[in-house]
């Protein structure tokens, strides 16, 4: 067997990636997104080639201004020892999730492609943290009717909106926030939220902090944009507030808000094992349109 080489491909190369044969059963090819659409930076896009020929591909993404990936989006291979090299080689670190068809344990193509890249990370170095629900909210499912028990008013003080932030991941069930907490503590959590809030190019003043009638902070939503969707970017309880269905009307404020903003549809996403927020997608009438597994 000849050497495998492993390197990042330079400016030019681009078609390179898509020599990869791949049948586009998971990841982002199920969206019907390509390498080609122009996301991706070269320096940050790797393949391991054997006699010449790519057996092994990742590409990492960020927006235009970040300095280091966020991502891992690609990682496909015909060579799962390849696969494995190439990420223990490429300097690269960042999140891998792998999108996939709802119920995909009970495809078995399907199933396999998913296992194998799971398994060629794993071996990496990466591990699994958490499968969620990914959901896509279009008008032609109704516009639920906002319940107006809240009072939603936008707060312009990020001290405040860390405060917040921060007093929600008190009994938190999201994987990332506890993830974050275990390995650097509740403050830099909640810190990690607001930077990614800041992070999104939509309108700061679409972020709402929900009172109650009489007076009390419940919660605080934050409808917003990324690069590509319009998306429900966080929903979030107070500790005390919990257990009074409050989720539900900020989930529904966020639809409403995104939709007089010029939605058509909407992007949301859950843990699977946080059942109260996944049943209150389900109600506001979220389908669920994909799955993902995280790995970091």
């Amino acid at each position: 067997m000849t050497d495998l080489v492993i390197r990042p491909l330079v400016a030019g190369e681009e078609h390179l990636f898509d020599t990869l044969s791949d049948p586009g059963l998971v990841g982002r090819a199920i969206l019907g997104e390509t390498y080609a659409d122009g996301r991706y930076r070269p320096e940050w896009t790797w393949v391991a080639l054997r006699d010449g020929k790519v057996v092994a591909r990742a590409a990492w993404w960020a927006g235009p201004d970040d300095p280091a990936p966020l991502a891992l989006d690609w990682f496909d291979f015909t060579d799962a020892q390849a696969a494995v090299e190439l990420l223990r080689t490429a300097p690269l670190r960042a999140e891998y999730s792998i999108l996939l068809p709802p119920g995909w344990r009970d495809d078995p193509p399907v199933h396999a492609q998913a296992q194998a890249r799971i398994d060629a990370a794993t071996a990496a170095g990466l591990r699994v943290l958490v499968e969620r629900y990914r959901y896509r909210w279009t008008s032609d499912y109704g516009l639920p009717a906002r319940p107006g028990r809240l009072e939603f008013r936008p707060e312009p003080d990020d001290a405040v909106i860390l405060d917040v932030l921060r007093r929600i991941g008190e009994g938190s069930l999201d994987a990332h926030y506890r993830h974050a907490a275990a390995e650097h503590g509740p403050d830099a959590a909640a810190r990690e939220d607001l930077d990614l809030l800041r992070w999104l190019p939509s309108p700061r003043d679409w972020w709402q902090l929900a009172w109650t009638p009489g007076g009390e902070l419940a919660g605080i939503v934050v409808p917003a944009r990324n690069q590509t969707h319009h998306i429900v970017g966080f929903v979030g309880v107070l500790p005390g507030q919990r257990g009074h269905g409050y989720a539900y009307d900020l989930l529904v404020e966020a639809t409403h808000r995104l939709v007089e903003a010029g939605a058509q549809e909407i992007v949301a996403a859950t843990d699977q094992g946080n059942t109260p927020m996944a049943a209150t997608f389900a109600r506001a009438g979220y389908p669920i349109a994909w799955e993902r597994v995280d790995l970091v």
